[in-house]
């Protein structure tokens, strides 16, 4: 199979739409198998496997083997990138998944999306950040850092001189896959995950991307970002009502 070599031949993997349907499936960075991306893409197992291959030869995805099943992933983040920049040229497709099981669940809560919060407690911690003048939208998907922010963030122990910019800068707008909305991501994104699991309030799942909330977490999270279960549930009702 040969390999892509120009814009023209990664663009026209991206464009079949069973192969779009994949790839936004595995948007926010979880590794899926065939029959889910096959599901996804409302194509049968031997066709899907046929794009993945495809995929995979593009760099366009990576597989991961587990016992005897294989799990399918972005290839990095500058996929999910591409990824987002197109949407926002044109409306995201629909990508219907298979019913969410409870660990599904736990994922859209709250997960790690290449090493920053995501899910709906990322996306309602980034709005409650932004409410209270921490952070605030600026162009090119960035979030710009506030004097009060800055205090907020080196309160919780993260040295905000030792950040190294990216090409959104520090803070950037990472678009949730679940919520259709955006998360705080870039270094600041990353360092404040890693604060909020060193301080106690959030716990990584061992075996898979999810993230908990622990009791003290909860208790921090109110106090400081008025962020409870109900604040969620209000915030989940309100999206609704609008879309």
């Amino acid at each position: 199979m040969s390999v892509p070599s120009t814009f023209t031949d990664v663009a026209a993997l991206i464009g079949e739409p069973a192969r779009a349907a994949m790839l936004l499936a595995l948007f926010d960075g979880r590794a899926l198998p065939a029959g889910e991306l096959a599901f996804a893409a409302a194509v049968t197992p031997q066709t899907a496997s046929t794009h993945l291959a495809k995929l995979l030869a593009g760099g366009l995805l990576a597989c991961e083997t587990q016992g005897r099943h294989r799990y399918y992933r972005l290839a990095g983040a500058h996929v999910a990138q591409a990824i987002e920049y197109l949407s926002a040229i044109t409306p995201v497709m629909q990508v219907t998944l298979k019913p969410q099981d409870p660990h599904a669940q736990g994922l859209r809560f709250a997960r790690c999306c290449y090493n920053h919060l995501a899910g709906q407690l990322g996306v309602a911690l980034t709005q409650a950040l932004e409410d209270r003048g921490y952070i605030h939208a600026a162009p090119d998907k960035r979030y710009a850092l506030q004097p009060a922010g800055e205090r907020w963030f080196a309160a919780l122990g993260i040295d905000l001189s030792a950040l190294k910019p990216t090409r959104q800068g520090v803070a950037g707008q990472c678009l949730d896959w679940t919520e259709r909305t955006h998360h705080l991501a870039g270094p600041l994104g990353v360092q404040l995950l890693s604060a909020l699991c060193e301080a106690g309030w959030l716990r990584r799942s061992k075996n898979s991307r999810a993230v908990l909330v622990t009791p003290k977490g909860w208790a921090q999270l109110k106090a400081q970002l008025n962020l409870n279960p109900r604040t969620l549930e209000n915030l989940e009702h309100n999206r609704a009502l609008a879309g």
